[in-house]
């Protein structure tokens, strides 16, 4: 990214925070539309890059989740496209689905009043219908690096050509696409956008400073360009909320599902919102079923459903219709999930930072929460290297007074569960859903090829 052609990147410590987003600069149509969303007050993060953005500099943007990063870059591009409505004036990437989707709800209700036209373009949905509104020139793209990929690869010039007067582009979750998974399908998206010396103005931000992204603040400048801005809030030190209690459970693997069952009906967790993660979209699938037939309110969020299953699922959860969110890290970063009361680590992840977020998910905007990790005899080491990377040491989850569960799961649930997830595995091997419905045949195989891997 470049820089001034005399002073390196220049890093602002963040400035007292205005009380209103008036005083940033922001026009009064985006105000009102910031006090419609109930909005009201800039955080740090969006104290800091709103105003830099508008006096057009690049910037990259670091603060925990949950800050309103969105805003910070929404805000200004919204405001400099109002005041010169053309062709395609900024192109979003995200890294999953349900970045995308909740990026576009945001950007439609802070644009509407300016009759904003927004392109979603994500997997899951027809490559055709996502042409043809991308050749229609929309002001904001907002697209995971795949499938914009796809078209730049597919479509053809007279599609992708609005792309090449774009004036924004914007990392959003920059830490995982800077990563090795996204580099290619990365590299092809920016090949289409003009590059900086043309005027492009690029804005990343994170929940995480990673190598990748010390290594842009610390490219030599290139002459002629204004210097960087960037900010960081609560990024050196990995940001476990304060009002998080962490603790965890060390139980035989073999016994984990009837654990879980009895963690969750246990009368101080029965009507908590929780969110579970796994490594893997099998067990994911597996844990659903076999929670559904024991008589929990479930559904589930991973790579192997359908994108309209995806949504529906993360929809029944926000409407509180079903308690428990069964998902892999596509649901660890950056969703918006307004009250989540508890986070469970079934599986201990492998990377510290992917712990950070997943626990991140709750006791959000100052407000308690709890996780709880299930740990077993293959997860000490991952432990060890989360509890150095967080800082601070996990404290083992004390039952509740008259409230047993190793008593519990020994005497009441560990052969019905054990029946339970029977059951649950032969459903998926017939190819069945939770609610006990056959999928199509090719559904059913990616599930079992995603068992293996």
């Amino acid at each position: 990214m470049p820089t001034d052609g005399t002073n390196d990147a220049e890093v602002m410590p963040p400035k007292p925070i205005p009380s209103s987003f008036a005083s940033l600069g922001v026009n009064r149509w985006l105000v009102d539309s910031l006090t419609a969303m109930a909005i009201r007050k800039p955080t740090p993060i969006q104290a800091a890059c709103i105003g830099p953005i508008l006096e057009g500099r690049d910037c990259i943007g670091g603060s925990r989740t949950g800050s309103g990063k969105t805003v910070a870059f929404a805000a200004p591009i919204l405001q400099k496209w109002a005041e010169d409505p053309f062709g395609i004036f900024a192109l979003i990437l995200t890294p999953t689905r349900e970045l995308a989707l909740q990026m576009a709800e945001q950007f439609h209700a802070l644009g509407s009043p300016q009759n904003i036209k927004l392109c979603l373009l994500i997997g899951g949905a027809d490559m055709r219908t996502q042409a043809i509104s991308l050749a229609q020139r929309p002001h904001v793209v907002i697209a995971t690096p795949g499938r914009l990929a796809d078209h730049i690869r597919s479509s053809g010039e007279d599609t992708i050509c609005g792309l090449r007067r774009t004036r924004f582009v914007v990392l959003d979750e920059a830490d995982r696409l800077l990563t090795d998974s996204f580099a290619e399908d990365l590299s092809e998206c920016l090949d289409v956008v003009p590059s900086a010396e043309q005027g492009r103005q690029t804005l990343l931000f994170t929940a995480t400073m990673t190598d990748e992204i010390r290594f842009l603040k610390d490219k030599p400048p290139v002459k002629g360009m204004k210097p960087v801005y960037i900010c960081e809030i609560d990024t050196d030190q990995i940001s476990i909320p304060p009002t998080l209690a962490q603790t965890y459970l060390f139980i035989p693997i073999t016994v984990r599902e009837a654990y879980l069952h009895t963690l969750l009906s246990t009368p101080r967790n029965e009507n908590k919102s929780a969110i579970i993660f796994t490594n893997r979209t099998y067990t994911a699938n597996l844990l659903t079923q076999t929670l559904k037939l024991l008589g929990h309110r479930v559904t589930a969020l991973h790579s192997d459903l359908p994108q309209r299953e995806r949504i529906d699922s993360l929809g029944r959860f926000r409407a509180q219709a079903a308690r428990l969110l069964i998902a892999t890290d596509v649901a660890s970063r950056g969703l918006d999930i307004p009250v989540v009361e508890l986070v469970i680590n079934y599986d201990v992840p492998r990377d510290p930072d992917d712990y950070i977020h997943r626990v991140g998910r709750t006791a959000r905007a100052g407000k308690k929460g709890e996780s709880v990790t299930i740990i077993t005899e293959h997860d000490v080491l991952l432990i060890q290297a989360i509890e150095e990377r967080a800082g601070k040491k996990m404290e083992k989850y004390e039952d509740d007074e008259g409230v047993s569960l190793e008593g519990r799961v020994v005497r009441e649930t560990l052969q019905v569960v054990s029946e339970k997830k029977r059951e649950a595995i032969m459903n998926i091997e017939e190819g069945r859903n939770e609610k006990g419905k056959k999928r199509r045949r090719g559904k059913a195989l990616d599930t079992s090829v995603s068992r293996k891997r």
